[in-house]
């Protein structure tokens, strides 16, 4: 995980720069005032990714199905792909696209004339 800890008042000389190297997943600035960390910046994937797993890290139930399904595989009891595939009646391999999020690219505004 990149972390990084500057001032406050560099972070806001820095802002553009920081902003495009949050896009990077793992990284993250604590921003210091007075010399003791105060805030801390993170890209909003990298915060909705903390938020959904302690959403997910507070429920009691889903917790407990999370411990079933792995000691359920520590014991072997899980089907493959190809069986769960056959199961569902894919007869052959389903094609599948993914695609990423397009990058956002952040900047200083250029003047109109």
């Amino acid at each position: 995980m990149a972390k990084k800890i500057i001032s406050i008042t560099e972070g806001r000389k820095k802002l553009f720069k920081i902003a495009e190297e949050l896009q990077r997943p793992n990284t993250y600035y604590t921003f210091t005032v007075d010399g003791k960390p105060q805030v801390v910046l993170m890209s909003k994937d990298e915060f909705d990714s903390i938020m959904e797993t302690m959403e997910i890290l507070s429920d009691p139930e889903i917790m407990k199905d999370l411990k079933k399904a792995d000691e359920d595989f520590k014991k072997g009891r899980y089907s493959s792909w190809e069986e769960v595939r056959k199961k569902l009646g894919f007869e052959e391999e389903p094609k599948l696209v993914l695609r990423d999020k397009p990058k956002k690219k952040y900047g200083k505004k250029e003047k109109r004339v």
